[in-house]
């Protein structure tokens, strides 16, 4: 069974987990792994110690479906409707722009719970403080070590934390040569053999991906290692 790597818990690690899961051709052992002490990134839900109902988002506070992502991602609106994650955004808001087809949704019990949601679809081992550092080759796997504890190997390893954290990686990922992907909503197949969807919650910003293949010196047949991201700035 391969296994397969997430590095970040955040919007993008998780729904590519979620995704990985459902459309993987064959069974696969999924892990995700956050420098952070709880899942989120740049969707974080803080709580109250006094009352957990008493809640705050630290980053994007709410979606917006435009009329073409409703067109093509439909479906994962209506599920996360249908499960109470999100509602409709019925408040006002100061300054907002509204376009024409354009619906808001709230998340009642904070924007993170997207996120906790598809973590457990996945069924992926998630584990936090995991504050990876290097990346090297070892026997046709990739060896990913950490600050703390010993390294451990996988076969993929998918990147979705912001480029400036993948920048610092050090070992062989610092040799790769990258090649940007088309800016699509679909990737993956270079990975899994396998194409999904994994951006059905952006505002109108593009799937940013990169497809990193090893220099054919350090290791015959190439290995493969992706990087996925887009911005959530805008929600």
């Amino acid at each position: 069974m391969a296994r397969v790597l997430i590095v970040g818990a955040g919007l993008t690690g998780s729904l590519c987990a979620a995704l990985l899961r459902k459309e993987a051709p064959h069974p696969v052992h999924l892990a995700v792994w956050d420098e952070a002490g709880d899942s989120g990134g740049r969707m974080s839900t803080a709580r109250s110690p006094y009352n957990p109902q008493s809640t705050v988002d630290l980053g994007a506070q709410y979606i917006t479906c435009t009329s073409h992502y409703a067109k093509h991602h439909q479906s994962f609106y209506d599920d996360l409707l249908a499960l109470g994650i999100l509602k409709p955004l019925t408040a006002p808001i100061e300054g907002m722009v509204m376009k024409e087809g354009d619906c808001n949704f709230m998340a009642p019990q904070g924007i993170s719970s997207i996120i906790k949601h598809y973590l457990k679809e996945s069924g992926a081992d998630v584990c936090f403080r995991h504050c990876v550092t290097q990346i090297n080759l070892r026997n046709d796997k990739w060896e990913v070590s950490k600050e703390t504890g010993l390294p451990e190997q996988f076969d993929i390893v998918v990147l979705t934390m912001p480029v400036p954290q993948i920048l610092q990686l050090q070992g062989d990922i610092a040799n790769c040569e990258s090649q940007p992907a088309p800016s699509t909503s679909e990737s993956g197949g270079p990975l899994m053999e396998c194409e999904f969807t994994v951006s059905p919650l952006q505002s109108g910003v593009p799937l940013m991906g990169h497809e990193f293949t090893v220099r054919p010196g350090l290791c015959r047949p190439p290995q493969r290692v992706g990087f996925l991201s887009w911005s959530v700035s805008s929600l």
